[in-house]
């Protein structure tokens, strides 16, 4: 996400008051509550355990539906708690580290290589890789310094990933991009304009795989525009990720990142350590992981996207059949 001057929101959940417009974001990058961690070395202090913790989201449905459910699980082990929705990672990170905002839902590849770019400049080598141990080893070691605490991966993953029709599929005989690439056939691919240059999209494909992309056609990143073109057959794939919950309605199928080219994004909880590294905290957060999987935050995202269900309704109702909180 670029940078810009956005709002923020916040919502009590405790008194379920109405979203609130507050100040605009020079508030949160300039206004701090505690001292930027930023180039200080490593972090020493204790794990701090503040009773009353702020969620950020990003402001799109996974991550609204994420920060919910951790809000419902710290309110569960007795945490106030209060969600600000940011929908900048250039805003959000540093009030991140300044302690304004305590817990915020990331990506694990994508955030190492973004705090990497911090710190040695955007065109330093990329750190996030497709195995998960060397991303996260990279990704906690660049967030310490900061003062932040990255906690243990779970089994949800949301990367980008590569649809085709399943007459498509079916016709020649394709499970996975391997097997695309080794058929030999011509690819026109529906996915943002951005995707003729990026390693894990078009050259990859080309340079892992062997496939034949012809042309990239610039509709976006699993958009509903891009998902038709392949529906008609104006393209052949669609770039998407794998907590699409549309791909039915399209008849479109994932093919399978067999050799791994896409980059270990598995959803890790991020705490700032002096106000929500403490055992209480963290045990809460961490106990999402032991149920939640990728097919599970792309039902979750359908529901909201498609059937209109509030997030914090659908994170509930999650959490509650999976006893992780009391039911209602």
């Amino acid at each position: 996400m670029g940078a810009g001057e956005r709002g923020v929101r916040t919502r009590s959940r405790r008194t379920g008051a109405p979203a609130v417009v507050v100040t605009a974001v020079l508030a949160l990058a300039g206004c701090s509550t505690g001292p930027s961690l930023e180039n200080q070395g490593e972090v020493t202090a204790p794990p701090g355990d503040s009773r009353h913790l702020t969620i950020g989201s990003a402001g799109f449905t996974e991550s609204d539906l994420l920060a919910q459910m951790y809000a419902l699980l710290l309110e569960d082990a007795d945490y106030g708690t209060k969600i600000l929705s940011v929908t900048n990672r250039e805003i959000y990170e540093p009030a991140l580290e300044s302690g304004q905002i305590d817990v915020v839902p990331e990506y694990a590849a994508t955030f190492a290589d973004w705090l990497n770019a911090k710190a040695n400049g955007p065109e330093a080598p990329t750190v996030g890789s497709p195995d998960l141990t060397t991303t996260m080893t990279a990704l906690r070691g660049l967030a310490g310094p900061r003062g932040l605490t990255v906690l243990d991966p779970g089994r949800a993953v949301d990367q980008n990933a590569f649809a085709v029709t399943r007459a498509y599929a079916t016709e020649h005989r394709l499970k996975t991009l391997s097997d695309l690439g080794d058929a030999k056939l011509p690819v026109r691919l529906a996915a943002g304009d951005e995707c003729v240059k990026r390693p894990y999209c078009a050259p990859g494909l080309r340079e892992t795989y062997g496939i034949d992309i012809t042309a990239v056609d610039p509709k976006g990143v699993g958009t509903t525009q891009a998902k038709q073109a392949v529906q008609s057959g104006a393209d052949q794939m669609v770039l998407t990720t794998t907590t699409d919950a549309t791909l039915d309605e399209f008849g479109l199928v994932l093919l399978a990142d067999d050799k791994h080219l896409q980059n270990a994004d598995h959803i890790v909880p991020v705490v700032n350590r002096s106000r929500a590294g403490s055992e209480g905290a963290t045990t809460a957060l961490g106990r999402l992981n032991t149920v939640l999987t990728t097919a599970d935050l792309a039902n979750m995202n359908e529901q909201v996207d498609n059937w209109r269900r509030l997030p914090e309704d659908v994170a509930r109702t999650y959490l509650q059949e999976k006893r992780l909180i009391p039911g209602g």
